[in-house]
């Protein structure tokens, strides 16, 4: 067993410092129904803003810290994923900054040394199709080597430099009349990545059960790319899926992404619906099968010198916060067990 640092306070929210091979954090940040558990009272007052989400057919009052909450973020985990730049990448077409640069700059001046971010790849990139109001049209830019190497790879590099820690490729969840065959998808995949730069921070996330067969895990190990375990609505259990892949950690680099999303089962608008406002557990929502799986993969991964990220989505049971204290709990339980025996 591995002592955790004291710099570690699960009670507190301190994650930092668990495990050496283990790093905590959430998708996304700056929700002000974190105030209390990892942003102090009072701190961020008048500079909150108030803002409305539409969700499916319900619209949601969102309260939202300042870009400079970030560093506060930082005193508790060690990873954030940045969800924003799925929506739109960093550069536009013409090589202008975009929006999401700009606002990622802003994250940059708040970081330290050893603060990391996931950034995922706008969807333009790795979707085969994007949903245009009520439909799904095909992506013509499906792939695109150069629109991925110089509106989003390069500039992420040349802004984030040692703080970037991983690229995650979210595949857009298929319909039994809209997939390919998996190994068509396994061939474009591979010439995709054989034209990019070798990078050990590439992860990709298939959110299609079909797509998870050993035609695709070729190219993963091929390419030295993780293979990102999803708690995800149309997705089989963590554990299901890395066994799918044979117990295998593809990543060059030894790192696995592990993303807690939603509840099995349950889709976005309605996890949306009873998580909001992110303030605290939903007993109701959160599934005890997630809990286990994702430490038993976390034990699984330190035990063959592995290091392993956990991000976890307010959607997955209410509270991100509280659900990485809970898992932190169980890890720690658990560690303890098998020195025990």
């Amino acid at each position: 067993m591995v002592a955790a640092r004291p710099d570690f306070n699960c009670d507190r929210f301190f994650f930092r410092g668990l495990h050496p091979l283990v790093s905590l954090g959430t998708a996304s940040d700056r929700y002000a129904g974190w105030i209390g558990q990892i942003y102090a009272q009072g701190r961020y007052d008048r500079q909150i803003t108030k803002r409305t989400n539409r969700v499916g057919e319900k619209s949601f009052p969102e309260q939202v810290l300042p870009v400079s909450s970030v560093a506060e973020y930082f005193e508790h985990f060690s990873i954030l994923e940045i969800d924003y730049t799925f929506y739109r990448p960093l550069l536009d077409e013409t090589g202008k900054p975009t929006r999401t640069f700009h606002v990622l700059a802003g994250y940059r001046d708040y970081m330290a040394g050893e603060d990391f971010l996931f950034l995922k790849v706008p969807q333009f990139i790795f979707a085969q199709r994007l949903r245009r109001g009520k439909s799904y049209v095909q992506n013509p830019q499906f792939l695109d080597v150069r629109a991925f190497l110089e509106q989003f790879y390069r500039p992420a590099e040349e802004l984030l430099g040692a703080n970037l820690k991983g690229f995650i490729f979210e595949q857009e969840y298929q319909r039994r009349d809209a997939r390919i065959p998996v190994e068509d998808l396994a061939e474009s995949l591979d010439k995709f990545f054989s034209a990019l730069p070798r990078d050990s921070r590439y992860h990709i996330e298939l959110r299609t059960e079909y797509y998870l067969r050993e035609p695709l895990f070729r190219v993963l190990a091929k390419h030295g790319i993780g293979q990102v375990l999803s708690h995800w609505t149309w997705l089989s259990p963590l554990t299901k899926q890395f066994a799918k892949a044979d117990h295998r950690f593809f990543n060059a680099a030894n790192q696995q992404v592990v993303r807690l999303m939603t509840p099995m089962g349950m889709r976005y608008e309605e996890a949306y619906a009873r998580a909001h406002p992110f303030d605290k557990l939903q007993t109701d929502m959160l599934q005890a099968g997630m809990i286990k799986d994702t430490v038993e993969l976390m034990l699984t991964s330190v035990s063959r010198g592995v290091a392993i990220n956990v991000i976890v989505n307010n959607r997955a049971g209410g509270n991100a916060p509280q659900i990485v204290q809970l898992i932190s709990k169980e890890f720690m339980v658990r560690q303890e067990q098998g020195v025990s025996r």
